[in-house]
């Protein structure tokens, strides 16, 4: 049977960027700028490069030999030289980096004099405990100040560290551990969430028994009651603090030298370590911060992520401190104590930029626009979208209600393996809800089928990128032949594992993982199509798709479906919904059943884990869960 590759979700809207904010741009031509980018990557790259520090300058910006890279060959440099000391020694000593706040609504400030010697009293600490260069850190901690010095003071001395969510399950936690060979461990007493504290030493020490390449644990002892001065394993954090040295020298680091390993889910299988270096990594999420989130001096950015992600990393961690930006963190729940606190921290700190995933959009729909209408946004400038597609219903919502219909929304899509944005809408040109923009500069995308062949415009196919970019992946840690497998899969090609198309003006919808793809009647439907004209129905929340064996038509539509506050299921409603979707996507897309819910299966970073749906539905394995939510 042929399969139709056609795109069944239109979307015809194009939104204009207030011309005030236009004015002020980084970068006002896209176009030929990307032009440009393309015709000489390597020198566009140099030139984002030189506005960074280097000890040694490179001798050549890109060694390519398929399917691996080499940027910025023999520099030196330190990703923390460039996050602190430079801004220090520019005037931005007295300048606030972090402001955090918990769940209490107690707040803390940090500046980059300050942080500059709190990562260099760390960094000295864990040098007393016999961690080199090209050591693993393993990183357990709560999205706080502490937990970003930690990350940085591995950095400053060459280690390379391997953050864990640390809402991980002790399993999960001992697993990339082990894969690591982590000879320190650092961690807090506890997290807090929903008015919780959820222990986090209890759950390392049981995650390391029996591990004996774990020659220390670093605890961070938060209300200073658990460590007692107790020696041998366990070390205090405070401690280590108080009796170290604030000046520490940074390690002049080659560019290809590693910088940290994650661990991101495989479908099957143990997570893979995806592996990212110092030179080229710094080089993309510092020039991706700047631009697609147009930050200036007087700026104040929040990424509402956890550093146990790779947003966290980029957009939290090294993008905006090597911008020397000001940034917002928060500990514990975005709706404890009730489902204003993000919008009031938008009016209390003035915030300008905000950038937060589809499903927080969603669960704040849920709660309904009563809650932000409470608040002052009108700081807001730019509203960024990052962890999965964001249907058209929600970029709509938090177009309207958040941005209050004068702020430019920045779609990002990239992945852990990427490292940066790759596809995004800059803030100069228009934004069309539920796709998420053109190509980023010097960065190349086709859709594809399955043996290579370029598609058409408007046709669903494989998304993958032609060419080197400086913050990609390098291996995949200790597993070299997993790194391959993107490059080879499709061969010539980088598999990013998405299915997407694209429109006559280039810009590029993600229409869901391409095994979450539906194959009805010989049509490839996309998940986040079916799933985006579901929650365009004004009683839908959330909404999550699978396909499920049929004799017929090969798959038939199961929808789970959440309802906003205050709608009661029911068999009607079901009704209503499939004429819904049938109405904006025709027959072929309307779900056979829909079945109502409370909650869906989510990693904690927000992304739906439809495979959990399908295993649980059909009565089959469910696979690696370690980053399953609940």
């Amino acid at each position: 049977m042929e399969v139709k590759e056609e795109v069944h979700l239109k979307v015809e809207e194009k939104y204009q960027p207030p011309a005030q904010l236009v004015e002020r741009v980084w970068i006002k031509d896209y176009e030929s700028l990307y032009q440009e980018s393309i015709k000489d990557r390597e020198g566009f790259w140099a030139k984002v490069a030189e506005e960074l520090h280097w000890f040694k300058k490179w001798d050549k910006v890109l060694e390519w030999n398929y399917p691996n890279a080499k940027w910025f060959v023999n520099a030196k440099t330190n990703i923390t030289y460039n996050c602190l000391d430079r801004h220090v020694k520019n005037g931005r000593r007295n300048k606030v980096a972090y402001i955090f706040v918990d769940e209490d609504d107690r707040e803390k400030k940090i500046t980059y004099g300050e942080l500059l010697e709190l990562v260099n009293r760390i960094a000295n600490g864990l040098k007393s405990l016999g961690v080199k260069k090209g050591d693993r850190v393993s990183i357990y901690m709560p999205n706080t100040i502490e937990a970003i010095a930690c990350m940085l003071a591995c950095a400053r001395i060459g280690a390379i560290h391997s953050v864990v969510f640390a809402g991980f399950s002790e399993g999960a936690l001992r697993l990339r551990i082990e894969d690591a060979k982590a000879k320190v461990v650092m961690t807090a007493t506890y997290t807090k969430r929903r008015g919780k504290k959820i222990d986090l030493l209890a759950t390392v020490q049981n995650a390391i028994d029996g591990l004996g390449f774990v020659e220390k644990v670093v605890v961070w002892d938060r209300d200073g009651d658990v460590l007692n001065g107790s020696g041998g394993l366990f070390v205090s954090l405070n401690e280590l603090i108080k009796n170290s040295s604030p000046e520490c020298e940074p390690a002049q680091m080659d560019a290809e030298d590693p910088l940290f390993i994650l661990y991101t889910s495989g479908t099957t299988g143990k997570p893979k370590g995806v592996l990212h270096t110092t030179g080229g990594y710094m080089v993309g999420t510092y020039f991706t911060t700047k631009i697609n989130f147009d930050l200036h001096e007087e700026d104040v950015y929040w990424c509402t992520a956890d550093i146990g992600w790779i947003t966290g990393h980029s957009y939290i961690v090294y993008g905006p401190l090597a911008c020397g930006a000001t940034s917002v963190i928060t500990e514990g729940a975005p709706d404890y104590p009730n489902p204003g606190r993000w919008w009031s921290y938008v009016e209390r700190y003035r915030v300008n930029v905000f950038y937060t995933a589809p499903t927080a959009v969603r669960m704040f729909m849920r709660f309904g626009e009563q809650w932000p209408a409470m608040y002052d946004l009108s700081s807001l400038r730019i509203l960024g979208s990052v962890g999965e597609p964001i249907n058209p219903e929600a970029w709509q919502w938090y177009y309207k209600h958040i941005g209050r219909e004068k702020c430019v929304i920045v779609d990002t899509w990239w992945q852990t393996e990427t490292g940066m944005h790759m596809i995004t809408t800059i803030p100069s040109y228009p934004s069309k809800p539920g796709k998420a923009g053109k190509p980023y500069f010097g960065v190349e995308v086709a859709v594809v089928d399955n043996k290579g062949k370029e598609l058409p415009p408007n046709t669903v196919g494989n998304l993958v990128i032609k060419t080197p970019w400086p913050s990609m992946l390098r291996t995949c840690w200790g597993e070299p032949e997993r790194y391959e497998k993107y490059w080879n899969t499709i061969p010539g090609y980088y598999l990013s594992g998405d299915l997407a198309t694209y429109d006559e003006e280039g810009y590029v919808m993600i229409l869901g993982r391409a095994d979450d793809v539906l194959n009805v009647a010989g049509h490839r439907i996309g998940t986040m199509e079916v799933e985006s004209a579901i929650v365009d129905h004004p009683a839908v929340a959330e909404s999550a798709v699978i396909g499920k064996p049929h004799d017929i038509k090969g798959e038939s539509i199961k929808a789970f479906v959440i309802l906003k506050k205050g709608v009661e299921p029911s068999d009607h409603l079901k009704e209503e919904i499939k004429q819904h979707v049938r109405h904006i996507l025709g027959a072929i897309a309307v779900p056979d059943e829909i079945e109502f819910v409370e909650k869906l299966p989510k990693t904690r970073s927000g992304k739906i884990m439809r495979r959990v749906l399908k295993a649980q539905e059909l009565g089959l394995p469910v696979g690696d869960v370690s980053t399953l939510e609940d």
